[in-house]
């Protein structure tokens, strides 16, 4: 039952690494058509995630919507982490560039495996360690981040790694809850609902200085009109909800680093949507970063 198990998690897993990889053109078309600035896009996803899924779940699922006192404090905890994961990444990428800021929030894997030892006492052998730097150095060069000549600032790649740490954070926190009995749909709901309130805070109070940030408070609730609202719509009530309710259904049978690990699968299949729906050309260095990160994938599971 338990190699069953574990079997359904890998799956799972690798499903949500594929839905959420869908997000990239998504946030690409509505930073560039419609200069969202990114933490707008980021405050309105996720206050769209808990007002779909919240429907959803008052329709269908009622019972989920409840929450056990003891429980608030952790979803209040993983809310804020979520949240400052969002500001993070953001600034990261405003700061150092998509591609070096995507490399550093995969530091996620190593900061996963080293936490999840510690605090959850889950297997760190010779194996997983090697599994990680396949991954990382995978995302390295599917990113292309060898190509890329210009220095980094000091201050984006700390944010980099800041990002990375509350993704793994994000990760733990889900195992953390799926002990407790939580459903994984619950707990994305009240996360992202939480994160949105803050992210809300945060754009009103950083207009106009902080990267990122809305020029003005009053540009917080203008994102460029009905068409980007509909697919702001699209991208939270499609694969955000989808992905990232997966990968907490993932963690129900994964450990923590283990499923992060999975979710490196991302930026190889952002890379083949980008080449059979974009015409992006696939380069040598993105296709053996491909292979290393599946190879580091295949690793994992095969120790395990």
């Amino acid at each position: 039952m338990q190699g069953s198990g574990r079997g359904r998690g890998y799956a799972i897993a690798i499903a949500s690494a594929a839905v959420l990889s869908s997000t990239a053109p998504f946030i690409r078309h509505l930073t560039l058509a419609y200069r969202v600035p990114a933490l707008v896009l980021a405050l309105w996803r996720d206050v769209l995630v808990a007002a779909v899924l919240g429907a959803v779940l008052a329709a269908f699922r009622p019972a989920l919507l409840r929450l056990r006192r003891a429980d608030v404090p952790l979803l209040l905890g993983y809310g804020a982490v979520l949240a400052v994961f969002n500001c993070c990444w953001t600034l990261s990428v405003a700061l150092t560039g998509a591609a070096l800021a995507t490399v550093l929030a995969y530091s996620s894997a190593v900061f996963s495996a080293l936490l999840g030892w510690w605090l959850f006492r889950e297997p760190l052998g010779v194996a997983k360690a090697l599994a990680v730097l396949l991954c990382v150095g995978g995302c390295a060069l599917v990113a292309g981040l060898p190509s890329q000549a210009a220095p980094a600032s000091l201050a984006g790649v700390l944010l980099g790694v800041a990002s990375g740490l509350c993704y793994a954070a994000y990760g733990l926190l889900g195992r953390a809850a799926s002990r407790r009995g939580l459903s994984a749909w619950t707990t994305v709901l009240y996360a992202f609902g939480i994160a949105g309130a803050i992210l809300l805070a945060l754009d009103l109070l950083a207009a106009g200085w902080l990267p990122g940030a809305p020029a003005t408070a009053a540009q917080v609730a203008d994102v460029g009109g009905p068409a980007a609202w509909a697919i702001l719509f699209a991208l939270a009530a499609g694969p955000t909800v989808l992905g990232f309710g997966l990968y907490n259904v993932a963690l129900t049978w994964l450990p923590a680093s283990t499923a992060n690990l999975v979710l490196t699968l991302e930026p190889l299949f952002t890379a083949a949507i980008a080449y059979l729906a974009l015409g992006e050309r696939l380069t040598p260095m993105a296709l053996a970063g491909s292979g290393l990160i599946l190879a580091g994938v295949l690793l994992v599971q095969a120790s395990e």
